[in-house]
């Protein structure tokens, strides 16, 4: 070590790295791509800030419209990075958001909710559910942002969400088939790409692969310090004294799952318990072979990632009235 640099006191790598004099170095999911029209999609995206106070911002997404008072269904979607990493404004997530929004036709509203160390677990949820609540405030067409009051089709809500933000998307969900959540919303679907999900109990996709498991044995008590078991029911939604899934809050859920994804027989696991669970809507599972976790966001020209894209924009448009169709 050289001297005055200064020492460590935690990694979580590949992540990042606590240096004992609290300074936090993120070793991946720091770039930022500014918005705009991209020129590959046609896809156009602005930047909001939600809440000035905690500095909650989104990036809105809009596909090239057919017409300019055109109604979109609405994506709130929840980015990945293990709760304390990335955000909308990376190539990864701007990039994948472009690609989904177009083939989807949707309007996708890509929160940016505050990260652990610094703002530990329930920060994200509590950002992320503030987050929607400021989307739908605009239901009515009277809200702050132009794009949500002149093309979003609240008939057609969706949250959606990759790892980490899959996580929250079903947390979100469940809170928001609480009798006494204080909000009033219709859910129309729950896409969970290759949820963050946890447990105290090896799996044994878990088994084979020591490595990854041992990072996810250590991330949940860092970023959730205040509640640490590897069995809380905010990431084991399955575990013994966890809501039951059949409170889930929408109409459907898509599962999707990598073959080589470490995190695969949660997400097995999760689909089986709330198909099971008594819940009255469609629980579906899709499961892309030869692949590893997020294979989709690091290859989006690739005939698989494709297809994935193509599976989500189906599930977010399927069954439309056609007095929708318009």
């Amino acid at each position: 070590m050289e001297f005055g640099e200064p020492e460590t006191a935690f990694e979580l790598l590949p992540l990042l790295r606590v240096y004992k004099n609290g300074r936090i170095e993120r070793l991946i999911g720091t770039d930022f791509v500014p918005p705009g029209t991209d020129p590959l999609t046609s896809v156009t995206s602005k930047d909001v800030t939600i809440f000035p106070e905690s500095g909650v911002s989104a990036r809105l997404f809009l596909p090239n419209l057919t017409h300019s008072t055109q109604r979109l269904p609405l994506v709130v979607y929840f980015h990945g990075g293990c709760f304390c990493t990335q955000s909308p404004f990376t190539a990864k997530y701007h990039n994948y958001l472009n690609a989904l929004t177009a083939e989807a036709k949707v309007l996708a509203v890509s929160v940016n909710y505050r990260k652990a160390p610094e703002h530990p677990i329930p920060a994200a949820y509590e950002d992320s559910w503030a987050a929607l609540q400021w989307a739908i405030s605009h239901c009515e067409g009277k809200g702050p942002e132009v794009w949500l009051n002149k093309h979003a089709d609240f008939r057609r809500l969706f949250l959606a969400g990759a790892s980490a933000g899959a996580n929250i998307a079903h947390n979100l969900a469940m809170l928001a088939g609480e009798p006494d959540s204080g909000e009033n919303m219709e859910l129309v679907g729950v896409a969970l790409e290759h949820p963050y999900f946890w447990g105290s109990a090896r799996t044994a996709k878990e088994a084979e692969d020591s490595m990854r498991t041992r990072l996810f044995e250590r991330l949940w008590g860092f970023i959730c310090p205040a509640r640490p078991e590897n069995d809380d029911p905010w990431v084991n939604p399955v575990a013994e004294g966890a809501a039951r899934l059949a409170g889930m809050g929408s109409g459907r859920v898509l599962v999707c799952v990598a073959e080589k994804d470490v995190l695969r027989d949660r997400g097995r696991h999760y689909y089986e318990a709330l198909a099971g669970s008594g819940w009255l809507g469609v629980a579906e599972i899709v499961e892309s072979e030869d692949e590893d976790h997020l294979f989709h966001l690091n290859d989006l020209e690739g005939q698989k990632a494709k297809d994935l894209i193509r599976r989500l924009g189906a599930f977010f448009n399927r069954d439309m009235p056609h007095s929708l169709l318009r």
